[in-house]
């Protein structure tokens, strides 16, 4: 059995309303502001089918509304459709996150027979071969597109992903006219975070600022003109920012990742705290890790704060920002976020950012475990 939330702190905590399932790090694309560790888990250490199912009951108890199933490529799992048929079965919202470019038709109807919901297709660029170099996979844009064409005939709602950084935001306006042209329901443009891969490609990625506030101002216009046909959601860079965002709607508060192995998570890049401690699904119970995991509650709410966050009006807004950011570049999780105006941090966070989307961009380190190994 899974002990009950207790304490004052713990009764707050609702259940979390996504769980994030990383099937697996395997993925045929080698995209270089990728979400991943550089750490990338061996397909030897994924955790198999029956504790994926079990994982899922139990997330269907605690109360989870929404699995998104992702990696990686998700797609490489051959269990797909069993995790799918029995997320479906205990009443989750599925949205598969797939780079498309190894789905057939012929699945992705079985996917849909079984319960799948939804579908989101990353895209690189709108510029074919700009989206393969960036991918570093051949013709795979054209295959990505045809899945999407595929989605929209099996009636399936379709969000475009489009990660947006200084090799391919000059091209926003044909990327939101693609998604139009695909059908897509949703566009998320989301700027890179740096963190795992895109920290180590940052050089790369970092747009100016200038470009990043003439895309804000162009999503706005296509907001309003696609009202109805559209939605575009918006993703800043923290960089550019003067308050940070909450990350993952606030540490512990609304949602859980699963790695591949199995180690529960509060955000994609937690692992990178080093004084953090991960239990893992395999020999702790969902419910227990949600309420009780020293992790989850390590930066849950406000105690935790510093100043000037614990005195902030915004405390309860932004709940600190991004742990793993004040990390990166302070070298302390648990500091102001450097995006925040009110760090001490803030201006040099700022110049850092001009400094490098001044420089020509390098060359990609592209997403695989040989360029891990020279890091």
């Amino acid at each position: 059995m899974s002990a009950a939330p207790t304490t004052p702190e713990q009764l707050a905590v609702r259940a979390p309303i996504g769980l994030l399932a990383e099937l697996t790090h395997r993925c045929p694309l080698q995209c270089p502001y990728c979400s991943n560790p550089l750490a990338l888990e061996r397909a030897g250490a994924e955790l198999p089918t029956d504790v994926w199912l079990d994982v899922l009951e139990q997330a269907g108890r605690l109360g989870v509304l929404q699995l998104h199933l992702s990696g990686g490529e998700p797609t490489l799992r051959r269990d797909l459709e069993e995790i799918v048929a029995l997320a479906a079965k205990v009443g989750l919202y599925t949205n598969l996150v797939t780079a498309g470019v190894l789905l057939t038709r012929e699945r992705l109807e079985r996917l849909a027979s079984l319960g799948l919901d939804h579908v989101q297709v990353s895209i690189q660029d709108a510029d074919a071969t700009s989206a393969d170099r960036i991918a570093h996979y051949a013709n795979g844009h054209a295959r990505k597109l045809q899945v999407a064409r595929w989605v929209g005939a099996l009636k399936l709602p379709l969000t475009i992903n489009a990660p947006v950084h200084r090799q391919n935001i000059d091209n926003l306006p044909a990327i939101i006219d693609l998604a139009v042209g695909l059908g897509a329901h949703r566009l998320e443009v989301a700027h890179v975070q740096y963190y795992g891969w895109a920290l180590a490609n940052r050089q790369a990625l970092m747009p100016t600022r200038r470009q990043v506030l003439d895309s804000a101002e162009l999503l706005d216009r296509a907001r309003e003109r696609l009202k109805g046909v559209l939605l575009i959601d918006f993703v800043v860079p923290d960089y550019y920012a003067r308050r940070p965002k909450p990350c993952m709607g606030g540490w512990g508060r609304g949602s859980i990742n699963i790695t591949p192995s199995g180690k529960a998570l509060p955000c994609h890049a937690a692992e990178t705290i080093p004084e953090l401690a991960f239990d893992n699904v395999r020999s702790s119970r969902l419910a227990d890790i949600w309420f009780h995991s020293p992790a989850f509650q390590r930066f849950r709410g406000t105690a935790w704060m510093p100043e000037p966050c614990r005195s902030c009006e915004f405390r309860a807004v932004d709940w600190g920002g991004c742990r793993c950011q004040a990390l990166a570049f302070a070298g302390e999780a648990g500091v102001t976020d450097p995006a925040c105006a009110k760090s001490a941090l803030h201006e040099a966070f700022r110049q850092a950012a001009e400094h490098e989307a001044g420089e020509p961009a390098r060359q990609f380190v592209f997403r695989n475990p040989r360029s891990a190994a020279h890091l």
